[in-house]
């Protein structure tokens, strides 16, 4: 049955209506009457380990009641209970979405279509951690009898974003004496620069790939294959069962590479790539913190799977974030969001995001097929804060475009380095502040008269200090970056999709546009190291081969 169109119903309209009457007025303006309820205590809230302030959005109470009416109308909430009862709501795949099951404990138990769901996903954890406590211990001995120093993991997408950018942010956590690399490009130099670094007797590689066909992945794998095999003093083709693992489902393929299936650690084909670092997929996770950090983890995101499901709309954390995306794309028609982690450890938490959100919701083509008639995904970019205040924050406090920014950060350091925290802090909710108010001509011409400048001086430069403001941010923080912490973030963000997704009437668990590329790839590389010259191209990538067979 056609869904009915998103800027069709009463609920959008209303908002329509409403974004009207509002949309001429400044932030500043709502934080400057005496009388008015205080803004941070009316939008904040608290979830799982995580504190939200959304004060700075152009929102008053009446706009969140016409929010919460479009999510309702949208029915979020049933669309939510069938998620999390595995209901096959990727509807394009025939399949179920329970990212949810592997951070859940073993009780109550969960079976979908004869699948034990519970059972199967902490026998996985049970081997996870039998495996890492055996390698953490150095029990785990290489061909050579010497442990592992160095962990290599060897994906791409989610097999890759998910357990990197994890293993940044809990690097204090890591291990001392055990590496962690990853490696996803198909480009031989990020191979090349891991081998570099890496003693074959010492390294252990981690293959990520659930069907071992993925072929950026398996070209990297069997380069590693051959570099043991070559490097490794007097290594065997029987070695490598003590130097390789797989997270996959393909027991033949695994074995045939030379991996042994006691050592394969599986995932189901309800678990999308970029939700699967809950799954066996966050293995080099587990080896890097250990597996009681690593179930704090899932602990984390489960916290927040819990407020989601069971807290009202009006103080539901991911559903607030996601309905102020929603203003913002298809009311005011802000096209990017940007991530700014205060904290060094999180350098990799915009990447993280940028394949969660516009892998998930870059769709233009509704569940029933209709091309869609409103905005979906915005673009979603960033960096660590401090960074960005000296690069791209020029754009966003000046530039004709106006970002929503995410500003994410600890109240506590992990490190003992005095004055630091207390300066990051300060420049974090500065830069908030900034965003909002601005700095309108009559403060800066006060500004540059207490300096002393003349008339012509403050006349010439004005405009140049003016600061429009009027710049949305939402501000989260956390006690302290913690396994559990950064699970419930990273979750919160997960579910803040599904609701956009909902919303907008898409598939968030497909990716159909990143299968596009890989079969053209496919067929330019064999006309490149082939011998039929190519043809069925246009003439620009006609051209482009023809140069690359010259070179190869």
């Amino acid at each position: 049955m056609p869904l009915t169109a998103l800027h069709t119903t009463a609920s959008f309209q209303a908002l329509h209506a409403h974004y009207a009457a509002i949309k001429d007025r400044s932030l500043r303006d709502l934080f400057a009457p005496a009388s008015a309820p205080p803004r941070f205590e009316q939008f904040s809230l608290k979830a799982a380990g995580i504190f939200l302030d959304y004060a700075k959005n152009n929102i008053t109470a009446e706009t969140m009641e016409h929010l919460f009416a479009l999510a309702r109308e949208r029915q979020v909430e049933s669309r939510r209970a069938a998620m999390f009862a595995g209901e096959k709501i990727n509807t394009t795949e025939h399949r179920a979405v329970l990212h949810t099951a592997l951070r859940a404990p073993a009780q109550p138990a969960l079976a979908i279509d004869g699948q034990q769901v519970s059972a199967d996903v902490h026998a996985v954890l049970q081997r996870i951690k039998t495996f890492a406590g055996a390698l953490r211990s150095g029990a785990w001995l290489g061909y050579s009898g010497k442990p592992i120093t160095d962990i290599v993991n060897i994906g791409i997408g989610g097999s890759d974003l998910g357990p990197k950018m994890v293993c940044q942010a809990l690097r204090p956590y890591q291990q001392a004496g055990l590496h962690l690399h990853f490696v996803s490009n198909v480009d031989g130099d990020d191979m090349d620069a891991v081998l570099q670094q890496v003693d074959p007797r010492t390294t252990l590689f981690v293959i990520a790939s659930k069907t071992f066909t993925t072929a950026e992945t398996m070209m990297n794998a069997h380069s590693a294959r051959n570099w043991f095999l070559q490097n490794g003093v007097g290594a065997q083709e029987s070695d490598l069962r003590k130097h390789f693992v797989a997270v996959s489902t393909n027991v033949e393929g695994v074995t045939a590479f030379g991996i042994d299936p006691s050592n394969m650690f599986p995932f189901w084909d309800w678990v999308g790539g970029r939700y699967s670092v809950w799954s066996s997929i966050g293995l080099s996770v587990a080896l890097a913190v250990g597996f009681d950090r690593f179930s704090e983890f899932l602990d984390g995101a489960h916290a927040m799977d819990q407020h989601f499901q069971s807290a009202p709309l009006e103080q539901n954390m991911p559903v607030i974030m996601a309905l102020l995306g929603i203003w913002y794309r298809d009311f005011f028609d802000y096209r990017s969001v940007s991530i700014a982690p205060y904290h060094q450890d999180l350098g990799n938490f915009p990447s993280y995001l940028q394949q969660l959100e516009m892998e998930s919701n870059g769709k233009r083509v509704a569940l029933d097929g209709s091309t869609l008639e409103i905005a979906t995904c915005p673009i979603i970019w960033g960096n660590v804060g401090t960074n960005g205040q000296h690069a791209y924050f020029q754009l966003l406090h000046q530039g004709s475009d106006i970002t929503p920014v995410d500003f994410i950060a600890t109240l506590s350091a992990s490190h003992q380095l005095p004055g630091h925290q207390a300066a990051l802090l300060a420049n974090c909710f500065a830069q908030s502040e900034a965003f909002m108010r601005g700095k309108n001509a009559e403060e800066v011409q006060t500004e540059m008269q207490a300096k002393g400048m003349s008339a012509e001086q403050i006349a010439a430069l004005l405009p140049h200090r003016t600061f429009p403001g009027n710049r949305p941010s939402n501000t989260l923080l956390m006690d302290a970056l913690t396994p559990a912490n950064l699970g419930a973030l990273i979750a919160l963000y997960e579910h803040k999709v599904f609701v956009q997704g909902v919303i907008w009437g898409v598939n968030s668990f497909d990716q159909w546009g990143v299968e596009l590329g890989k079969v053209l790839a496919s067929n330019i590389l064999n006309e490149l190291t082939g011998t039929p010259a190519p043809q069925s191209h246009d003439s620009s990538t006609n051209g482009l081969i023809a140069m690359a067979r010259k070179a190869l």
